[in-house]
């Protein structure tokens, strides 16, 4: 069994689907839970931890406000004196087909998919630099891989994540500190429940194991590489996608 006692992990976009199994599977392997989101969005998320005996607190944030950033970095620090883990989830997406999509559609996926990420990354790198050791996860997406019509703008953020995490892995490595993206496939959350039953069919066709995946399986992954089990992996692309794309 994973063992996170004594971590503090922040997750972003923490209040619902992958984001809240994320900081629910870290808090019942140990670690302390800084789940953020934006407005009050992971009150019950944290509450839910908190009944169940878990270690969690709920943080205001807008990932895309670098100054909201590094206000809810430097409030953990102060509260626990480490910062061990990092999970950029948050995400968004704006779909249209590249010739009708609006330049501010672009920009909000970009900025909060991508950009948002270099921010939370970089203003946990100083205190995970000197404690010499950290975990850096990323949420990228088998789109960033495999393409969709229809999401120009989401597929370049998520495969953007997967070079950003390739380069800064080689970067820090020498200080203890492993960078890695989870790329999900189809997840059963309330994002692709909106579809409809026979297009959430058809993707389902495209899963050589038959199902859309759920919140916990990616989580599940995510608590891996959060762990001391995962201390030679770094710089990796971890797939779980029931082997829609390999």
């Amino acid at each position: 069994m994973l063992d996170l006692t004594g971590k503090v992990a922040l997750v972003t976009g923490a209040s619902r689907g992958i984001g809240a199994a994320i900081a629910r599977t870290l808090a019942a392997q140990g670690a302390t839970v800084v789940a953020a989101a934006r407005g009050s969005n992971a009150a019950s998320n944290v509450a839910d931890i908190v009944l169940k005996g878990g270690k969690a607190e709920a943080a205001s944030l807008d990932v895309t406000d670098p100054a909201a950033v590094d206000a809810v970095v430097k409030d953990a620090l102060a509260k626990h004196g480490h910062l061990d883990i990092l999970v950029n989830n948050a995400g968004i997406t704006r779909d249209q087909l590249m010739m009708r999509m609006k330049r501010d559609d672009w920009d909000a996926v970009i900025a909060t998919n991508l950009t948002a990420a270099y921010t939370c990354t970089q203003a946990v790198l100083r205190p995970m630099i000197k404690q010499r050791g950290g975990r850096i996860i990323t949420i990228s997406s088998v789109v960033g891989q495999m393409g969709n019509a229809g999401q120009v703008n989401y597929a370049a953020s998520k495969a953007g994540l997967i070079g950003m995490a390739k380069a800064l892995a080689r970067e820090v490595a020498s200080r203890g500190i492993t960078v890695n993206v989870v790329a999900p496939g189809m997840i059963d959350t309330d994002m692709t429940r909106t579809l409809t039953e026979g297009t959430s069919e058809s993707w389902a066709v495209q899963i050589p194991l038959g199902r859309l995946g759920t919140p916990e399986d990616v989580a599940n992954t995510v608590c891996f590489l959060a762990s001391e089990e995962a201390a030679y992996i770094t710089g990796q692309v971890i797939a779980v996608n029931g082997g829609m794309y390999t």
